[in-house]
């Protein structure tokens, strides 16, 4: 697949940030998370539009849509606060001679990552200084396009993303430029501290590392994830696993018996979750909350013990059931989430008996909403590769779950052989 880039620019907001508003204070959470990009790829099959003209309009809707989402345009000065300066997005527009169903038959992931702006895991010193937004339109020589967007993991987690990319569709169809409700600052609720220390909660990867992981997709039909859930259901337990928890405790379960097989040294599994606290609030905060508004929370499993799904279902969901709005509320009036964030890197570093993998969904986004004037797309996917981790995105058809898994090479190939996996999901 040959990639061209025909263009680079930097895209500004459409009015001018006011100067009360030009300091955007980050949160504790946003201070402590992983210096990386949060990266989405939406795809967009032929159609009878103009590039010139799909160039013109979203180029036009990105500025008027920054004037909403100021700090995207600004840069990042140091780990308390972002310079809302206006400098503006990158803007990249890329010819790709190849046809996007050989793609969406056969996604490849190396290939996936080459029509993204940037590379999201990069830790590079130049890391702060570039932009906090950058676009790539890739457009295929069958008339397909791929939008490629990547955010800094420092202000946006997934629901900012796609908060961001579905509101910045509505104004290029609608030419409206009225968004309303967008919340920016969450200090109060999340305060901020003096310094980090360079601590986050969880290493970002690296050169050093990435040759040992591979990144495979786990495509889950709806019909199959309807099985799961009833497989790993039990009448002992009142509570019937989600969707989330059944596929969580597969990839758990399927991953601890690679680990068996691979590594014998290691005392306890855990399954560390990414939580979404935007609902967890009483009251709620809104889809429009952006940057960091989330939790990660633990469950852990003895190796002694014998895998069982429901069990391991059942943990990741009390687990979750523990974030709450009163555990949240206190945990950060307290100020313990920088002291337990500094707990989890020492109990689980590289060197731990410890082996952790990661969950984070970001199903039930609205992802497969984002319509610039030409429809919706026929497939979203996140090209983020992942060191021991799992992202869940929805299906096109809003019923099945695709899951992107990094494991190191020799536990993917024993998990890519276990029955179970085989039996609800396929490997593509």
């Amino acid at each position: 697949m040959e990639i061209k880039i025909i263009s680079r620019e930097t895209i500004k907001p459409s009015s001018p940030t006011p100067d009360h508003l030009r300091i955007h204070k980050l949160s504790i959470i946003d201070q402590l998370a992983i210096q990386c990009d949060v990266p989405i790829l939406l795809f967009y099959s032929t159609n009878g539009h103009d590039h010139t003209q799909r160039s013109s309009l979203l180029k036009k809707s990105l500025s008027q849509t920054l004037t909403h989402f100021y700090p995207f345009a600004g840069r990042e000065v140091n780990s308390s606060w972002i310079d809302c300066n206006d400098e503006g997005a990158s803007f990249v527009q890329a010819n790709v001679a190849a046809d996007l169903s050989m793609l969406l038959k056969q996604p490849d992931f190396k290939l996936l990552q080459q029509l993204l702006p940037c590379k999201p895991n990069d830790n590079s010193v130049q890391f702060r200084l570039r932009e906090i937004l950058a676009v790539q339109v890739n457009y295929f020589s069958c008339g397909g396009m791929v939008i490629g967007v990547c955010i800094k993991h420092l202000i946006a987690d997934a629901s900012t993303v796609a908060t961001f990319v579905e509101r910045w569709g509505a104004v290029a169809r609608f030419s409206d430029t009225d968004v309303h409700g967008v919340i920016l600052d969450r200090t109060t609720l999340f305060p901020p501290i003096g310094t980090t220390g360079g601590l986050s909660w969880g290493d970002n990867s690296s050169d050093e590392f990435l040759p040992q992981f591979v990144m495979k997709r786990l495509v889950f039909d709806g019909s199959k994830v309807a099985a799961l859930r009833e497989r790993v259901s039990n009448k002992l337990y009142p509570d019937r696993p989600t969707r989330f928890e059944a596929v969580s405790a597969l990839i758990w379960g399927s991953s601890i018996a690679a680990t068996r097989e691979m590594d014998e040294t290691i005392d306890y599994h855990v399954a560390m979750t990414v939580v979404n606290l935007r609902k967890k609030l009483n009251p709620p905060l809104p889809q429009q909350c952006m940057g960091n508004v989330c939790q990660v929370t633990t469950a852990k499993w003895s190796m002694k013990k014998p895998t069982d799904y429901n069990e391991l279902a059942q943990e990741i969901h009390k687990s979750i059931k523990k974030v709450d709005d009163e555990s949240v509320r206190k945990f950060h009036a307290d100020g313990k989430w920088f002291d337990f964030v500094k707990k989890l890197g020492e109990e689980y570093g590289k060197k731990s008996k410890v082996r952790m993998l990661k969950f984070s969904s970001w199903c039930r986004f609205p992802f497969y909403e984002v319509d610039f004037g030409w429809g919706k797309p026929s497939w979203v996917t996140a090209a983020m590769e992942q060191e021991n981790g799992v992202i869940f995105l929805d299906a096109s058809d809003n019923q099945g779950i695709e899951a992107w898994v990094g494991l190191p090479q020799e536990d993917m190939s024993q998990l890519e052989q276990n029955p179970d996996i085989l039996e609800f999901a396929c490997v593509n």
